[in-house]
């Protein structure tokens, strides 16, 4: 749905965003939910207000919303005589229209049966309730008896979900709230972190957020955590606001600067370590992928190779003030072992791909895909690997140029860049530059290691040199597992990793072994050990 934001302080108008989801972030008291109140009041009657918060507590005298857990409740009990009108908080509401749902269909399905029909058991709203709180709380089961819900752990008696922790009363509140948000809303969600736990954030809220693809959900919150898993969220930052004149100062956060004091604050206040890498934008495929394969890390995109190199290591000089670790990931662009072992010796990480595209290409990867959308992955990995290499056979002379202008360049580079006492000096060096430089020699022996690749059929060593933006379509992996393009391609990788399926370690696994960081911290780890 097309949101229109409040107006600017500047005195220019709004803009309209066509987001799914967008986060709104600044400091208490910088005027958030009232930037969420201005957006719902535009939006009227599609707009959808979700508060744990709030929810949990008693409520005063307040403004229901059309559409809202209140005023569903309210029009609920108004239809029947056999309840009590006393239900305190937005959650014990909540509970009841699930409940309420729960008998009618039961009611209705037993009448059917009664007629003789022939009809399935009805799937209600605490159905898909369970099975994602299920998934989250695996050692909580939620239970169905004598009319009455119940939660049941591992080393407990059954017992009503009002006994729960305020955590676990939030996340059943918001996975069952959005669940009663109508068609096509527009899903506001104030402190959507509030209650909750750290290590569930990002899962729980992309899993909640599947519930409800047909709605847009706008988060009003100050953590900076929270804010940097949301990472196809467009996020506007809020400075300020106006009362008076009902404006306010914010701007939209964009992740192609370099790196500006804000995002070094923010990243103190997350205490998390730091992931540099180049990604200008949020459609960039590693903006979309790392977040969910280095979940440990807050991931921050700066546009380029030389701007993340002088991150990590501008960040790691300040290591003694911030406490906190910091890495890098840039594109392997024809690098030299030796080139990539440096790098990595100052915790800047270089994949054993060409590209971040060639990531798409990992066999695990490619098996998860196929094995997710019901294909035989050994048959798709075998024909995309036929393909790729012939494709790479297609092109060896042209690629071998490539990494051939790349390792002359670099070479002369180095030569050029030493200390000279005089002109004439310098001058009789630049003269004799190339003299021992064999171009032909160099073509020829890699083209000759190109030949083998294929020759050996050797498929990982073809993604790690083979530099082809267009191979993820002409191997054919998108039509194998069934899929339109490599847009839906990626799509489904991104949604095993965010639903975290079976196939997600698979997935995640393949990826991180291709950049040696499990391996590289462990050394690490091993070496510190060692000089303690």
């Amino acid at each position: 749905m097309e949101i229109l934001l409040p107006k600017k302080s500047n005195g220019s108008p709004g803009e309209k965003l066509s987001s799914r989801t967008v986060t709104v972030i600044g400091a208490n008291g910088a005027g958030k939910s009232s930037f969420g109140v201005e957006i719902a009041r535009q939006i009227k009657e599609h707009a959808f207000w979700l508060s744990a918060q709030k929810a949990l507590c008693l409520m005063p005298p307040h403004e229901v919303w059309p559409g809202s857990i209140e005023a569903q409740y309210k029009e609920a009990i108004d239809r029947s005589h056999y309840v009590s009108k006393e239900t305190p908080t937005e959650f014990d509401q909540l509970l009841f229209l699930l409940l309420s749902e729960e008998f009618r269909n039961l009611f209705s399905y037993k009448f059917e049966v009664q007629k003789g029909g022939h009809v399935d058991l009805p799937k209600t709203r605490l159905d898909r309730v369970q099975r994602l709180w299920e998934r989250i709380f695996p050692k909580n089961k939620m239970l169905r008896a004598e009319g009455k819900l119940l939660i049941q752990s591992e080393d407990s008696e059954p017992f009503n979900p009002l006994r729960l922790s305020s955590g676990e009363k939030a996340v059943l509140y918001y996975i069952a709230g959005v669940l009663y948000a109508m068609p096509d809303a527009v899903i506001l969600v104030e402190d959507p972190e509030f209650y909750l736990h750290h290590s569930i954030l990002k899962s729980l809220w992309d899993s909640i957020e599947s519930l409800r693809k047909d709605c847009t959900f706008i988060y009003l919150t100050h953590d900076i955590d929270f804010a940097a898993s949301r990472v196809e969220s467009t996020c506007i930052w809020v400075r300020s606001f106006d009362a008076e004149h009902l404006t306010w100062d914010y701007e939209f956060i964009h992740d192609d600067d370099s790196f500006p004091e804000g995002m070094y604050l923010d990243i103190l206040g997350s205490r998390k370590p730091v992931l540099f890498i180049e990604g200008a934008n949020t459609g960039s495929i590693d903006v979309k992928l790392y977040p969910y394969i280095f979940p440990e890390y807050i991931v921050k995109p700066l546009g380029g190779c030389n701007k993340v190199i002088e991150a990590t290591r501008a960040f790691a000089d300040l290591k003694e003030i911030h406490h906190l670790e910091s890495r890098g990931i840039v594109d392997r662009d024809r690098r030299t072992e030796r080139e990539v072992e440096y790098l990595r010796s100052r915790h800047i990480y270089v994949p054993e791909v060409a590209e971040v595209e060639n990531l798409l290409m990992l066999e695990g990867v490619i098996r998860a895909v196929a094995r997710r959308m019901k294909r035989n992955e050994n048959k798709v990995v075998e024909i995309v690997k036929n393909n790729v290499i012939q494709l790479f056979a297609q092109e060896i002379e042209s690629q071998a140029l490539l990494h051939t202008r790349h390792r002359i360049r670099r070479n002369l580079e180095y030569k050029i860049d030493r200390r000279f006492n005089d002109i004439a000096s310098f001058e009789d060096h630049i003269d004799h530059l190339t003299d021992d430089t064999d171009v032909r020699g160099l073509y020829n022996s890699i083209c000759s290691q190109f030949r083998s690749f294929v020759k050996n059929r050797d498929y990982r060593s073809v993604l790690k040199v083979y530099n082809q933006k267009s191979m993820v379509t002409n191997s054919n992996v998108c039509n194998l597992c069934g899929l339109a393009n490599k847009d839906k391609y990626l799509r489904v990788i991104l949604s095993i990793l965010r639903d975290d399926r079976p196939e997600a370690e698979s997935i995640r696994s393949a990826i991180r072994a291709c950049f040696k960081i499990d391996k590289t911290e462990e050394n690490e780890a091993k070496e510190e050990k060692k000089n303690e």
